[in-house]
């Protein structure tokens, strides 16, 4: 319960803080800025839509039809890059996804040409941020960037994957973020660049020898706390990736000033003490100029009450919320009667728009046929 507490000491504090300030706010934004954001994931989990250039401009027609207008394909995902990599080959000898669809050629630039020339916003989802596979070569060949918890394991389990995670206080792991950053930005004609709640850490995670010296160096005779969720030990934490984050959207805008820095985070109030992502400073201080927040709630009396916590109204104020609707996984269908409802309440409360999670599951492993789902949709995103 004391947790609890002091986390909504926290929360409140930053509102009343930053709720005073305005800052800077320059973004890419659709042809008619009234223009309603309509986005869907691409993934090469559960789905074939990466795997071949004719899935994609299938794809993309599917979706012109529908109305959407933003798509976000992957392409940093299990520790690997989905697009032909040189600084992927040159740290971990694998410059693209091993999977036998994505070999010799470059799904992204299939993406980028095919969607531009129907009219889409293309923007890149870096989905696993400091997340890899455990056992990918990246893991195996750096083992000194993992980071680990207090007892020394380094697996999280996501569902049945084996997960570890990249240190992100390491100077070597920072510019190998920021490389693969700088290759996409800087090699293809994007909208925007994008990442989610995996920008950040588990916050059972920082143990390791080096996160442990430097929080000792900074905080003479101080240790972190055993309790991993300890209010000061957390604060510190998320306030080391801040600074990271305000590094990444300098390192993007002495590229392209115009490219679009996006970010698809969990509701604050889990996505800072789980996962030590403070989103809410990153866009006070104008370090992201796009908001998808995810918002996989069945129960829709949940879904409102994330829709209307003071600090997404506070981004609302001066950058594009958009919310993040679950259309459905492999093994759990959503019916159209959520979606339908939940884009309802979204747009009574003038959000930018919505975006669905994901592809595949627009049309499939839901309690409606295909063709059924894809008519509803079409009438809904009617423009």
């Amino acid at each position: 319960m004391m947790k609890k507490k002091g986390f909504v000491i926290i929360l409140v504090g930053f509102l009343l803080t930053f709720s005073l300030t305005i800052f800077r706010f320059n973004s890419v934004s659709l042809a008619d800025k009234n223009q309603e954001i309509r986005g869907v994931w691409l993934t090469n989990v559960d789905s074939e839509v990466l795997l071949s250039k004719k899935n994609i401009q299938q794809a993309i027609d599917k979706l012109v039809k529908l109305n959407i207008n933003t798509i976000y394909p992957t392409v940093w995902q299990g520790g690997y890059t989905l697009f032909p990599s040189k600084i992927a080959n040159e740290t971990f000898g694998v410059s693209i996804f091993p999977e036998k669809g994505l070999q010799n050629r470059d799904m992204l630039r299939e993406i980028i040409d095919y969607g531009h020339k129907k009219g889409l916003r293309v923007i890149p989802w870096f989905e696993f941020g400091f997340m890899t596979n455990n056992g990918s070569e990246l893991a195996t060949i750096h083992p000194d960037w993992l980071t680990n918890r207090l007892d020394g394991t380094t697996v999280k389990k996501e569902g049945v994957e084996e997960r570890v995670w990249l240190n992100p206080f390491l100077p070597d792991v920072q510019n190998f973020i920021l490389q693969l950053i700088t290759e996409i930005v800087s090699n293809y004609d994007i909208d925007g660049i994008q990442f989610d709640d995996h920008f950040g850490l588990p916050s059972e995670f920082g143990y390791d020898n080096f996160t442990v010296s430097l929080y000792q160096k900074e905080l003479k005779g101080l240790s972190p706390s055993n309790d991993s969720q300890e209010t000061f030990w957390v604060r510190w934490r998320a306030d080391k990736i801040n600074q990271f984050v305000a590094k990444m959207f300098t390192t993007v805008k002495n590229i392209n000033s115009n490219c679009l820095i996006s970010l698809s985070p969990n509701p604050l109030h889990f996505a800072l003490p789980a996962y030590l992502q403070d989103w809410f400073t990153w866009e006070r201080k104008g370090y992201i100029e796009e908001i998808i927040l995810q918002v996989y709630r069945p129960d829709i009396d949940r879904f409102i009450m994330e829709l209307e916590r003071t600090e997404v109204e506070l981004a609302k104020s001066h950058i594009p919320v958009v919310i993040g609707i679950l259309t459905g996984l492999k093994n759990n269908g959503v019916s159209l009667e959520q979606i339908e409802s939940q884009i309802q309440e979204t747009r009574k409360r003038n959000f930018a728009g919505v975006s669905f999670f994901f592809y595949e599951s627009i049309w499939n492993w839901g309690k409606e046929s295909p063709l059924i789902r894809e008519n509803t949709l079409q009438r809904i995103l009617k423009s």
